[in-house]
């Protein structure tokens, strides 16, 4: 038997050549007894091969049990990994999780810990590195190492040249020091160069370890998992490096050895040396920590003598007693306790407890925030506060999200205002300490423009070439083209270079670029979170992040809480902020007069510009053919107008069913059941999973393999691959072949991208609340939109002209009367009208604008005037000259910007010094020509993006219509 004790994976950046699931794969294939996953000074890719080796294990061991029942069947099915075939496995290699220390002083250290405290000393060791380091890097010492705890099995890589110095400081004096602090435990890598002299460089070896009284060990040190990926790990070099493949030198790898290999394989390359393969299992023997042993705990959030499950039933009852004053009805009030009885059950109380703690914080300070996920519209979170949709229009089913068969930690994400979030992510920080919190990663990976562009480089492409190519991708693909298309855009579809760089660029789609910060998902623990995972700094000042992404924190069944920005929010309630100022009533979400028909009528005329999530062209298309008429219809609304249910043709039989020109049939009662709310329709991502198991006899966890799949595609592929199983299970229950086909390729129009139901929710409700808004405060809807910019589809000129065309006043900046935000003043003809603010002007600042409005009084008289009183820079001055801020005093801009630029930071001009004095002037006033109206259009729209005079084509009319 034999281990590979070594490998470096892709999330060595820029220089593993394969996946950690390929070499897990291959490995299985091969017959390997355990495979180490040790990328430099990280462990970011090991929860990727681990889910990689539990479920070739769980394969493995339901064919041998067919095998036993049935006798020999064909291949096993497909374990969710696209970047990986679905070979004959031949047996269930065991994964040790590690990680290979290259340290500051030199030494290079291979760490494999034996239980579950040696891998929290070398998580809080890497955490060590990384958070003295800017991000990216790792800053360790020998010091570092020799202080950590032992526990772990550690292999010395040997130095670059042999034999060894023995002075001191030097590689030898190191590795004494090492080997005495971890006497027992140390090992000495005996790997192949692959140069011809390898029988030397093993004796050598032997005599090193043996000087060191310390064993060897074999290790083929790959960094790809097949020798056919060896001109992917010349090109990742070379970008690396910033030069062309051809320019690699001895960088470049000399040939294809070093790949995963066989026990056997390696008894032949070491020959005499053989015993080396022996010591490599006995070590991996030792190593019996998995990463299933990472068990997270939730931070208990129990006060004041009070469980955690009895302050969460307290904190619902009386939340719950808010929110409906005269009374709660039965069926919530029993809906409610099932719930709270399944989550004491499962352990989930501190989860829900810690959640409303952020959002409490939240409402303290005024930060509008709206939870939504599988577990948010519960009627739990209702009485929590954590959502504002209501038990009584949601359609969720408790168990679907937070469910005792599948004992997987319940989802909550929460949407923030977009300009408080830090806030938030601050009190995190402050409430639970850096090393129990810490942000998710996020793994930015290859995908078309960005593969196109590097790999081409570095493969020596011209740049007009390289653009050719890049100009042929839209969003998220790759080239894939055919040789007529290469030759129509003037490319030689015979050349060998060119051939070689898009079949690297094909592969090299969704390689791990380089780790990134989450949008928002924080993983908070009771104990020290550096001993679950390494923290490391982000780019961002006051942020520290983990090395996993969400998907390996699933895997592992740890707690997120996704810490949301959402523009909506924060021009809502600036919006309910500006009602309330007005006298015109207190708002909030969850207050706002229900299934207003007015509001359903202006959405059925595509009135929705501003509006959240159907303010697209798209959406506006859409409307009037759907014509909602109540909140579930939003729900449908903003699920079905998405990549997913168009690609997988869903929108249009919905239509027809709807408006009655098709009739509901279900192909059975089973499915009718899944699908009825929908009209037999699939538009929601539970949907997808639900015929899986339904109508094709998926188990739950097969349809969790396919929920992943569906929400990874970006990043893993498709869905296509539990194709074979999908139809063959449709067929075993009878359903026929065009149907399974359709419902198939429904559910793999998900795979671009499918909208959870629980999402859709959340969203339907601002979608009502900006709708409302609009329809009734068309002038404060706009004023909130303009002081949340920027957001949305709309440019501000587009905003002021839908407020327009709904009856509202519109003012002019104005010195004397505006303030940074835009406002509502009262309007000459009653009502209010909207005052644009000083943060439309382009160049003006905040801190300037504060001071001009500080330092008013009774008004400015001039130019001079706000110079003299404000004190703000010349420049400033000049800006508001530009927006036409002096108009109300009666200068026209010409006016004020000949004015404003006599002026300097340190006296004024001597042309103009006599009349600041009282002298009176000594040069003639400037007549200066008025400005045309199509000039001041022009000038409107180059400082305030948006003009009240007139609409630019409006000044072209005439030309542009024809003669009758």
């Amino acid at each position: 038997m034999f281990a590979e004790l070594d490998v470096t994976t892709n999330f060595t950046f820029l220089t593993g050549a394969s996946h950690p699931e390929e070499y897990v794969h291959r490995a299985s294939e091969l017959g390997l007894q355990a495979i180490a996953i040790t990328d430099e000074n990280s462990v970011a890719g090991v929860v990727r091969a681990h889910v990689a080796a539990r479920d070739i294990a769980r394969d493995v061991a339901a064919r041998e049990a067919s095998v036993a029942k049935d006798g020999p069947i064909g291949p096993p099915l497909p374990t969710g990994h696209s970047h990986c075939p679905s070979p004959l496995l031949t047996c269930a290699p065991r994964l040790l999780p590690g990680t290979r220390l290259r340290l500051v002083d030199g030494l290079c250290v291979t760490i494999l810990p034996r239980d579950r405290m040696a891998w929290g000393q070398m998580s809080r060791l890497l955490s060590l590195g990384r958070l003295r380091a800017p991000k990216g890097q790792c800053e360790l010492h020998l010091d570092d190492l020799l202080g950590a705890a032992g526990g772990s099995e550690l292999l010395l890589h040997p130095p670059p040249e042999l034999p060894v110095p023995r002075g001191a400081g030097g590689w030898w004096s190191q590795a004494q020091q090492v080997t005495r602090r971890f006497a027992g435990a140390v090992s000495l890598l005996m790997a192949p160069r692959h140069d011809g002299r390898d029988g030397a460089y093993f004796d050598a070896l032997d005599n090193l370890a043996a000087a060191l009284q310390i064993p060897t060990v074999a290790s083929a040190a790959p960094v790809m998992h097949v020798a056919r990926r060896r001109p992917m790990a010349d090109a990742l070099t070379a970008i690396r490096t910033g030069t062309r493949v051809e320019e690699l030198g001895r960088t470049a790898l000399s040939n294809a050895e070093f790949r995963l290999r066989s026990g056997e394989d390696m008894t032949r390359v070491l020959g005499q040396h053989a015993a080396a393969t022996l010591r490599a299992a006995a070590v991996a023997a030792r190593c019996r920590f998995s990463l299933d042993e990472l068990r997270y705990d939730y931070p208990t959030e129990a006060q004041d003598g009070e469980t955690a499950s009895e302050r969460l039933a307290r904190l619902a009852r009386e939340g719950l007693t808010q929110r409906y004053p005269r009374g709660t009805p039965e069926r919530i009030q029993a809906q409610m306790q099932h719930e709270l009885t399944l989550i004491d059950k499962l352990g989930y109380a501190p989860y829900f407890l810690t959640v409303q703690d952020i959002v409490a914080f939240a409402r303290s300070r005024g930060i509008l925030c709206q939870g939504r996920g599988s577990a948010a519209n519960s009627v739990v979170c209702f009485a929590l506060g954590v959502t504002s949709v209501s038990p009584e229009i949601g359609t969720m089913v408790f168990e679907r999200f937070v469910s005792e068969a599948r004992n997987e930690p319940p989802d909550i994400d929460v949407d923030f205002e977009h300009e408080r979030r830090e806030e938030v992510i601050q009190h995190i920080y402050a409430r639970y300490g850096r090393h129990r919190a810490g942000l998710c990663a996020t793994v930015i990976h290859y995908r078309g423009k960005r593969a196109v562009r590097e790999v081409g480089r570095a493969m020596g492409l011209s740049e007009d070439t390289v653009a050719a190519l890049a100009g042929q991708i839209w969003g998220w693909g790759s080239p894939g083209m055919t040789e007529a298309r290469l030759t129509e855009i003037g490319l030689d579809p015979t050349d060998a270079r060119l051939r070689l760089t898009l079949e690297l660029v094909e592969e090299i789609q969704g390689f791990p670029r380089h780790l990134s910060q989450h949008v928002g998902g924080f993983i908070i623990t009771e104990g020290r979170l550096d001993e679950l995972v390494p923290i490391e700094n982000a780019s961002m000042d006051g942020r520290t992040v983990i090395c996993w992404d969400k998907d390996d924190i699933d895997a592992l069944g740890i707690l997120k809480v996704d810490i949301l920005a959402l523009g909506m929010l924060s021009c809502l309630r600036k919006g309910f902020d500006l009602l309330g100022q007005h006298a015109l009533g207190r708002f909030d979400l969850a207050s706002l007069p229900q299934e207003d028909p007015q509001v359903y009528d202006m959405l059925g005329r595509a009135d929705s510009l501003g509006v959240f999530q159907v303010e697209s062209r798209a959406q506006m298309n859409f409307l009037p053919r759907m014509q909602p008429r109540c909140f579930y219809d939003l729900v449908i609304e903003v699920a079905i107008v998405r990549p997913g249910p168009i690609q997988g043709d869903m929108v249009h039989p919905y239509l027809r069913r709807r408006n009655g020109e098709e009739s509901v049939t279900f192909p059975s009662d089973a499915l009718g059941a899944v699908l009825g709310k929908t009209l037999g329709v699939p538009l929601f991502q539970e949907q997808a999973m639900q015929i899986a198991i339904t109508g094709a006899g998926f188990t739950p966890d097969e349809a969790d393999r396919l929920r992943r799949s569906l929400a990874t595609f970006k990043k893993h592929g498709s869905v296509s691959e539990f194709r074979d199983r999908f139809l063959r299970g449709m067929a075993k229950n009878g359903y026929d072949s065009d149907f399974a086909e359709r419902c198939f390729g429904q559910i793999e129009g998900f795979g671009s991208y499918g909208f959870p139901e629980s999402h859709a929710a959340s969203f339907a409700l601002l979608v009502y609340a900006s709708a409302w808004m609009k329809c009734h405060h068309p002038g404060i809807f706009a004023c909130a939109l303009l002081n949340s910019q920027p957001m949305g589809f709309y440019a501000p000129a587009q905003i002021v002209r839908d407020a327009r065309e709904h009856g509202v006043t519109v003012l002019p900046v104005c010195v004397n009367a505006s303030a940074w935000d835009n406002i509502m003043e009262p309007a000459e003809q009653g009502g209010l009208a909207l005052r644009l603010g000083f943060r439309q002007i382009k160049g003006l600042r905040e801190e300037a604008a504060a001071w001009i409005e500080a330092a008013r009084g009774n008004g400015y008289r001039g130019v001079q005037d706000v110079w003299r009183k404000a004190g703000v820079p010349p420049r400033q001055i000049v800006a508001l000259a530009e927006g036409d801020a002096f108009a109300a005093l009666g200068l026209s801009r010409r006016d004020a910007l000949w004015q404003a630029r006599a002026i300097t930071a340190e006296k004024p001009l001597p042309l103009f010094a006599g009349e600041l004095d009282g002298e009176g002037g000594l040069e003639p006033a400037a007549h200066l020509p008025r400005m045309t109206l199509g000039e001041e259009v022009v000038e409107d729209y180059l400082s305030l993006r948006l003009s009240l005079r007139a609409h630019p084509l409006a000044l072209l009319r005439a030309d542009l219509t024809p003669d009758m």
